[in-house]
Order: structure tokens, then C-alpha cells, then sequence
């Protein structure tokens, strides 16, 4: 039996049914506008595609992307949804769950055993927004052989991470996903899309990983950590953010940017990445 799972009325039966109740902790808010999920799926997926989807919730993402792709594998935290979501995707057979926690699933094993068949790989996700953060950068820290990254996050956090370098809009977490990936703004979601309706806006973000880092680092741990301390205290120069950080000395910074040029007044917000790894190579 296939379920119209943009119909709210749907999706409070199939949870009443189960004896559902949402988590805030979890950030649980459903999507029903009908035009979201197939323009995610469009996006991100073909024939030849296999995808890794992030939290399914009652399978409304996953229905449009089991359409579309050679096969799908959701993963899904919340073990309450184990009924709803026999149900709504009993009819798909390319398509299974299991449920984890995706920051403590081997994914590269996973992609491993279970996309052999397909021609490239991708993750798809409507991200929870308390967690957005910490599961793209695990993602992109991990080095997952897939191509893309289609998400759906909160408009701020989607602002943030493809943010233009150098600007006052980069953050940390900006320069981070922007060593690994390509980031661009595919398009907006109003805050009525969901069931309950979250109190903002949303927006689709997709990430084309690059086959290569955005710059070359001697070290990339050191990178990260300086580009974590310069954000620290954004208000503050890179100087005084980073040595109060504890990354690295006020001395030794102040020599590495005199040996490049750079004024000892600059924020964190105006550097490149790439003058940023130079500031690492440096020191």
C-alpha cells in the first residue's frame, strides 16, 4: 500500500497508529510539502545512483529517492519509527533502514558491502538543526567515497556553511567545508513545509566533494585548529583570537603574518583559506 506521505493528516494517522510522540531533543519535524522531497531527490540521485539517506523520519525523502535510485539505505536513530516506516516503504525493494546513529556508523564499510552496483554514491538528508553541524563534518572529515551531499538545513546554517570567503557571513565551520567540498545554495524552505511547523525557515544545500583538498597544508590538524581559534572570538583580531585560543603563541603568529604580508589587525573573517594554510605552514 502506497501512502501519500505529503498529507499531514497521513502522517499524524500513521503516527497516532504507532503511538508516536515527537522529541524536541530529537528535533523531529516532518516534512509535507509535496514539492520538496522529489526536487531533493531530482537533485541528488539518477538510475545508477546509490544513496545514503540521514534520518528518514516516516520515509517521505526516502519514497521519492527509492523511486529514483538503484538503491537506497536509510539510517535512522529514533528505533519508534521502526512501524511507521515498515509501512510506508514495504512497496520500495530497493530500499532497507537500519537503525544507528549515523556518527557511529563505519559508512565507508557500509558503502563497501552494500553499493557495489552502483555507479556513485551519495548521502541525502534532512538534517536535524541541532545536529547539523557535527554531520556534514563528520561526513566530510571522513572522506566517504560518494560524490555529493544534498541536505536540507536550517537557512542560517545553510548561509553559513556555503558563505562566500573571505566575507563577515564565514564562519569555522565555512573554511572546513569548504576544504573539501563545493558548496551551493539549491533553494528555499518555508517553516510551514514541516509538521509541527520549527519556528524558521529552511533551505537545500548541496556539497560536490572535490577529489582534492581546496589547498595544500603541511598539517591539517594544525589548520583546523587555527581556523577553529581565529572564529573563537570573532570580534577580536586573528592575533588576539588565536593566542587566547591557546593554538599558538601571540609571537609566533605575529612573525608567521609579518613573513606574509599580512596586517597584524585582521579578522579571522577576512582571510582566504589559502592564507590560511599559508599562516599554518608558517607555524
Amino acid at each position: 500500500m502506497k501512502y501519500d506521505l505529503s498529507n499531514k493528516r497521513t502522517i499524524e494517522k500513521l503516527l497516532s497508529e504507532a503511538g508516536f510522540t515527537f522529541k524536541k531533543s530529537l528535533g523531529q519535524n516532518f516534512l509535507t510539502d509535496p514539492s520538496v522531497c522529489p526536487a531533493m531527490a531530482d537533485a541528488a540521485a539518477d538510475a545508477d545512483t546509490g544513496v545514503i539517506e540521514i534520518g528518514p523520519g516516516v520515509g517521505v525523502l526516502t519514497v521519492e529517492l527509492a523511486e529514483i535510485a538503484k538503491k537506497v539505505i536509510a539510517v535512522e536513530l529514533d528505533e519508534r519509527l521502526r512501524p511507521i516506516l515498515k509501512k510506508t516503504l514495504e512497496d520500495y525493494t530497493n530500499t532497507s533502514v537500519i537503525f544507528s546513529d549515523v556518527l557511529k556508523l563505519d559508512l565507508k564499510k557500509l558503502i563497501e558491502d552494500e553499493f557495489g552496483d552502483c555507479k556513485r554514491v551519495v548521502i541525502c538528508a534532512n538534517l536535524p538543526y541541532y545536529i547539523t553541524s557535527p554531520i556534514i563534518m563528520s561526513l566530510l572529515e571522513s572522506r566517504l567515497p560518494i560524490d555529493t551531499i544534498t541536505v536540507m538545513v536550517q537557512k542560517e546554517a545553510a548561509e553559513r556553511l556555503i558563505a562566500k570567503i573571505p566575507s563577515r557571513d564565514v564562519g569555522a565551520v565555512t573554511l572546513a567545508a569548504a576544504f573539501y567540498a563545493e558548496g551551493e545554495l539549491l533553494f528555499g524552505v518555508p517553516r510551514d513545509s514541516f509538521t509541527p511547523a520549527p519556528n524558521v525557515d529552511s533551505a537545500v544545500i548541496q556539497f560536490k566533494i572535490r577529489k582534492s583538498s581546496a589547498v595544500n597544508v603541511r598539517d591539517e590538524k594544525l589548520l583546523f585548529r587555527l581556523i577553529r581559534g581565529a572564529f573563537e572570538h570573532r570580534r577580536k583580531t586573528l592575533v588576539n583570537s588565536v593566542s587566547a585560543s591557546g593554538v599558538v603563541s601571540k609571537e609566533r603568529l605575529t612573525k608567521a603574518l609579518g613573513e606574509l604580508d599580512i596586517p597584524l589587525t585582521v579578522r579571522a573573517e577576512q582571510l582566504s583559506l589559502k592564507q590560511f594554510a599559508e599562516i599554518a605552514d608558517r607555524i
